[in-house]
Parts: C-alpha cells; sequence; structure tokens
C-alpha cells in the first residue's frame, strides 16, 4: 500500500490559507477519485477539495474553523501500491522529446513580412 499525501491547493489568487468548513471524510473512510473530502472557505469563496484518489483515509488534518496554509497537507489516502496518479505517469506513448519533434516539425503559420524600413534616409527638415 501506498500513501498519497493531499496537499492544501492554491483555491484563488493572492489566497495564502483557508478556513476548514466541513469534512466529508473521517480516519477510516473509503474515498473515491475525485470525492470531495472537505469544504474549505477562503476571503473569496468556498471551495470543494476532491480526492484525486481512490483509497482509505489514514490521517487528516486540522478540524473545522481551522485556517490551513496553502501547500501544507489537509489528508493522507492510502492507496495500491500499484496506482499511480494521473500526474505521475507520463501519458501513453508520449514523451517530452516526442512531443518537442512534434512541434518543431509542423509548419509554422506564415503570414506575410513588410521589407525594413530604410534608416539611412534623414527625414525632411
Amino acid at each position: 500500500m501506498a500513501k498519497q499525501v493531499i496537499k492544501m491547493p492554491d483555491v484563488g489568487e493572492g489566497v495564502v490559507e483557508a478556513e476548514i468548513v466541513t469534512w466529508h471524510v473521517k480516519v477510516g473512510d473509503m474515498v473515491d477519485e475525485d470525492q470531495d473530502v472537505v469544504d474549505v472557505m477562503t476571503d473569496k469563496a468556498t471551495v470543494e477539495i476532491p480526492s484525486p484518489v481512490s483509497g482509505k483515509v489514514v490521517s487528516i488534518s486540522g478540524e473545522a474553523g481551522e485556517l490551513i496554509p496553502v501547500g501544507s497537507e489537509i489528508i493522507v489516502v492510502e492507496t495500491d501500491a500499484d496506482a499511480e496518479t494521473d500526474s505521475e505517469k507520463p501519458a501513453e506513448g508520449s514523451t517530452a522529446a516526442q512531443d518537442t519533434k512534434d512541434v518543431a516539425s509542423s509548419p509554422a503559420d506564415e503570414t506575410p513580412t513588410q521589407p525594413p524600413a530604410d534608416v539611412t534616409k534623414e527625414p525632411p527638415p
């Protein structure tokens, strides 16, 4: 079994922390990928934070009313050892080198350009 640490995401421009409003899970609960696990409130909005993985909740950080800084651990989910999150595994058949090659070999949009201005002439008096 592997443990996946879920951190408080950046939920808005200029937001550095959020207040926990409601936990939808508790330690020992099973969660599905994209299931909302906690609601947090900023000075701008209330946001639902989903789990990026499926598994068993092994710990949660904070209680309702507590402020959690962006980037700090909010929940740990135990997943299957062989499972990888989408952000960790590359897309099938895709590598950075292939992506670069595809971009480099595609023809660029050609737009007509104006000839350079003649800078040797003096402006009229």
